[in-house]
């Protein structure tokens, strides 16, 4: 097991009308989908967290139950939260459903306002990479 630095970094959107704690479960759930948290990497302590995003320390114990209640994490005893070595992740459906419909969104606009195919991919490119830059 690799208990190393953590390797998330939080981001909250306050307009996004989605609940902190939520969007703290999602980026982890995002994370280990994508690979970049694996079985045993630990997560930020919730001073970490707190000092990220400014946010209530009661909230960051909420997601990290909320964690631990899904399978993606388990808390040890003094040492802190950590990704469980076989996590499983549930996507849904409807999650995807309303991802697809505001990236086809995003491309109608995109081209409204004139950008071409490879400019959109070459955008976004560059987004993921800073986005990858950012969270490691």
């Amino acid at each position: 097991m690799s208990e190393k630095q953590p390797s998330i970094h939080f981001r909250l959107d306050p307009r996004s009308g989605i609940a902190p704690y939520r969007q703290l479960v999602d980026q982890v759930r995002s994370a280990v989908e994508m690979g970049r948290l694996r079985g045993g990497d630990q997560l930020p302590s919730v001073r970490e967290v707190v000092t990220q995003v400014t946010i209530n320390p009661n909230t960051v114990h909420r997601a990290y139950r909320e964690l631990e209640s899904l399978g993606l994490a388990e808390g040890r005893l003094g040492l802190g939260t950590f990704i469980t070595e076989n996590p499983v992740i549930h996507t849904t459906e409807a999650g995807n459903v309303e991802l697809t419909r505001q990236l086809q969104l995003w491309v109608k606009r995109a081209r409204a306002a004139g950008i071409v195919d490879d400019d959109m991919l070459e955008l976004l490119r560059r987004i993921l990479n800073r986005d990858e830059r950012v969270s490691s």
